[in-house]
């Protein structure tokens, strides 16, 4: 039984989207189990609530704070200590769940996280993964997303074989295909930095500790290149919204064409199966759930404005990580990476500020 906790107060819309997801969730898993963290009184408000409730696979904790979506990050870790966040990372950090899903404030995410699960051995920082649609049929899984915007050669490092680690568990790759985001694929382009990162990756393509395939452009996320598109923080998040933003505008289009004059509208009728099936392989709600990786268990992330559907998939995604064992074959790789791997800065657990507030930038905030 995969036990997947739930923040059941987080993001934009709260209950009336994580309730009917987490009722829809336990009705296609048969062999899942849902603890759901929230204030009683507003969970009690929500249609499907008492079906979810007397769910057999259900059980409902009560918090009674909640981390909003403008809190500060000092605020959510230090004053809302009994914040449905907090709570439901802490039954991970206890073994009473096997993941924890929430769409609230990721900066206050990541800091508590970080903060109640610590970072994992030879982990300096950790990264915010999730996969984009490629043009190859499958995704791309970029890391990181947002949540270090500078970083060093050493850290990219980190974040290949985190990302590779994440490949092969949930996508079943024994060797997934690494490349490192550049402004082209010859190996002396780039900042020292990325250069840097090259020498890295490349020794360890040598040992066998990664499957590097070399540089790659930003038009290789959608390609479907490599399998992992390794890149900081900000270029990250700069390509997640770019990819959302695609889907935003293709759905705008079906619906103008349908109406302008006749010919136009006819002309829609006939391509409307075409553009609609492309809509929906580039829907962003379909790859919804950013695992949060390097730390001592698993935490992903929703996007703030996640309807139920979208919120679903994030669930769905935590409960195949943590059916593969994502967390065993992370620490795996950064075992047999040790050598190369150098951990640059405190620990979780000796550093009070924990996650700076200037190194992190929540990619859902556009929903």
């Amino acid at each position: 039984m995969i036990r997947i906790a739930v923040d059941a107060m987080g993001g934009d819309f709260g209950p009336p989207v994580t309730v009917p997801a987490s009722l829809a969730f336990l009705d296609s898993h048969p062999e899942a189990a849902i603890v759901l963290v929230g204030q009683p009184a507003v969970l009690a408000g929500q249609p499907q609530f008492a079906a979810l409730q007397s769910h057999p696979r259900c059980q409902v904790l009560s918090a009674s704070e909640v981390v909003t979506m403008d809190d500060p990050i000092e605020v959510a870790l230090r004053r809302k200590k009994d914040s449905s966040m907090r709570v439901a990372i802490f039954q991970v950090k206890e073994g009473l769940a096997d993941a924890a899903v929430s769409a609230g404030n990721t900066g206050a995410l990541m800091a508590i996280a970080r903060y109640v699960l610590k970072t994992l051995d030879g982990i300096d920082r950790p990264a915010i993964a999730t996969q984009l649609p490629n043009a190859a049929g499958g995704a791309t899984t970029v890391l990181d997303l947002g949540a270090n915007v500078d970083c060093t050669e050493d850290h990219l490092f980190q974040f290949a074989v985190m990302g590779s680690a994440l490949v092969a568990a949930i996508q079943d790759k024994a060797n997934p295909s690494v490349g490192l985001l550049n402004i082209g694929e010859e190996a002396i382009k780039g900042s020292e930095t990325i250069k840097k990162a090259g020498e890295l990756l490349r020794s360890a393509a040598k040992t066998g500790d990664l499957n590097f395939y070399g540089n790659v452009e930003g038009n290789d996320i959608f390609k479907g290149s490599v399998d992992i598109v390794v890149c900081d923080g900000f270029v990250g998040n700069v390509a997640l919204k770019a990819s959302e933003g695609l889907a935003s505008m293709i759905g705008g289009f079906i619906k103008a064409e349908f109406s302008r004059n006749i010919l136009t509208k006819i002309a829609a009728i006939v391509a409307y199966p075409v553009l609609s099936a492309f809509k929906n392989r580039v829907d962003h709600r379909r790859y919804n759930g950013a695992a949060l990786l390097g730390l001592r268990g698993l935490v992903f992330k929703s996007h703030g404005s996640a309807d139920a559907f979208a919120f679903e998939r994030a669930l769905n995604r935590a409960y195949d990580a943590a059916r593969n064992k994502l967390l065993d074959k992370v620490k795996e790789r950064i075992a047999h990476a040790a050598p190369l791997l150098v951990k640059t800065g405190p620990s979780s657990a000796e550093s009070p500020e924990l996650v700076p507030r200037a190194e992190i930038s929540d990619p859902t905030a556009a929903h």
